[in-house]
C-alpha cells in the first residue's frame, strides 16, 4: 500500500519504547536506527515506518492503521500498547460500519497519534 511513512515526535525515546512494544505482537522491528531516527518494518517487507524527533512545534496528530495478521494479533497489540502507556481509543472488536469483517483495536500514542490494527480476514 505504501512505501514508507514519516512522522515527527517530540518524545523519541518514549515514542521508540511505545511503537516497539505495541507494534512487537504484529511481527515489526528496527530495520535501522541512527541519527534521523528509527526504522520499523515486518521482516521480509518493504513498507515501513520512520520516526524522527520534531520536538518544535508539535507534531500533529496522524492515525496509523497497520495489518494485523489474525484477530488475536489485534488483541495482542492492544494488550502491548496498553502496557507501553499508550490510552485506550478502542478496544479490540469488529467495526461492521466498515465492512463485516473488519477487526480492529485503537490506542492513543504518547504524542496523541491514533494507532489502529486491523484484520480483514473472517473469524
Amino acid at each position: 500500500m505504501f512505501d514508507h511513512v514519516v512522522f515527527g515526535v517530540s518524545d523519541y525515546a518514549t515514542a521508540r519504547s511505545f511503537f516497539l512494544k505495541a507494534l512487537e505482537p504484529l511481527g515489526v522491528a528496527i530495520v535501522s536506527e541512527g541519527p534521523l531516527g528509527i526504522e520499523l518494518c515486518r521482516p521480509n517487507e518493504s513498507s515501513s515506518l520512520c520516526i524522527r524527533l520534531q520536538p518544535e512545534p508539535r507534531p500533529a496528530h496522524l492515525h496509523l492503521a497497520f495489518q494485523a495478521q489474525s484477530r488475536e494479533q489485534v488483541e495482542a497489540f492492544h494488550r502491548a500498547a496498553l502496557a507501553a502507556g499508550g490510552k485506550d481509543n478502542g478496544a479490540p472488536g469488529l467495526r461492521p460500519q466498515y465492512h463485516p469483517n473488519y477487526y480492529a483495536a485503537f490506542v492513543i500514542g504518547p504524542d496523541g497519534h491514533n494507532v489502529e490494527a486491523v484484520c480483514h480476514k473472517p473469524a
